[in-house]
């Protein structure tokens, strides 16, 4: 795992991602999710592309689903992009890189190798 990717707890979402003065993507999924296995490399990958512009993290949600209920996460996988403690960016399914990099940039966040 990258440096810029950490695995959320109930325990560590708050000060990870609600305190966090960085954007933060966060990765909902579950071990059993196909598609989310999809999904991971490319998480991972814009984790070590976005290194110091935006933190990325990944919940669990058979291990933590308070977090996923009080998000209405209703289904996996799906992307939330934080920023000051709250939802800016809603990404549920599969998305292919591009559009996730388009996305990212309508908000305002570029690759750390492009700024």
């Amino acid at each position: 795992m990258t440096a810029n990717l950490v695995n959320l707890t109930v325990e560590t979402f708050r000060s990870e991602v609600i305190e966090s003065t960085a954007p933060v993507l966060v990765d909902f999924w579950a071990p059993w999710c196909g598609p989310c296995r999809v999904i991971n490399p490319l998480v991972t990958e814009i984790a070590q592309d976005y290194a110091g512009v935006l933190k990325v993290a990944k919940v669990n949600v058979d291990d933590a689903p308070a977090i996923a209920s009080q998000y209405k996460i209703t289904a996996i996988p799906t992307l939330l992009v934080f920023h000051n403690g709250e939802v800016i960016e809603r990404l549920p399914g599969l998305i292919a890189k591009g559009k996730l990099i388009e996305r990212l940039q309508g908000l305002g966040l570029a690759p750390a190798t492009l700024v």
